[in-house]
C-alpha cells in the first residue's frame, strides 16, 4: 500500500448535490473515502448565487474548518451570522449548529473535519435559518 493518495476533488470525487435534491444549487464532493482518510475528512462545497442550504447541522464528535476559496458566504452559527470572504478560515466546534448562504456571486469552499468517527456523526436541523 502506498503511503499517500492523490485525487482531484472536482474530477475524481462524485458530486453528491444531486443526491440531496440540489442539482444546480449545491455541489458537495466528499473525499474521505476516495482519499482513504482514516482520521479526518475533506469536502469541496459549491453554492449557487444566493442559495441558502435549507438545513443546518452539528456534530457529535467532529470539529470542522471551512475555508472560503471564492465568492462570499454567510454562515449562521447558533444566533450569530458571520460573513466570509476568500481565504477566510472558520473553525466550528462540534456542538455549534451551522448553516450556509452564498452571496450574489456564489461560493466555493473546502471543509475539513476531524476526528472521523464514521457515519451518523452529524445531526441535521431543518428550518434552521428563517428570516
Amino acid at each position: 500500500m502506498a503511503g499517500y493518495t492523490k485525487v482531484n476533488l472536482r474530477d475524481d470525487v462524485d458530486d453528491q448535490g444531486p443526491n440531496f435534491g440540489f442539482e444546480g444549487k449545491m455541489e458537495a464532493r466528499m473525499a474521505r473515502v476516495p482519499l482513504e482518510l482514516e482520521q479526518s475528512g475533506v469536502s469541496l462545497l459549491g453554492l449557487a448565487p444566493n442559495f441558502r442550504i435549507p438545513f443546518a447541522h452539528r456534530h457529535k464528535t467532529q470539529e470542522e474548518v471551512y475555508v472560503l476559496i471564492r465568492g462570499s458566504v454567510r454562515v449562521k452559527l447558533e444566533d450569530e451570522v458571520v460573513d466570509l470572504k476568500p481565504y477566510d478560515a472558520l473553525r466550528v466546534h462540534k456542538d455549534t449548529t451551522r448553516g450556509f448562504e452564498a452571496g450574489p456571486e456564489g461560493a466555493e469552499m473546502l471543509a475539513v473535519g476531524a476526528p472521523h468517527t464514521g457515519p451518523g456523526d452529524a445531526d441535521m436541523v431543518n428550518d434552521w435559518w428563517t428570516d
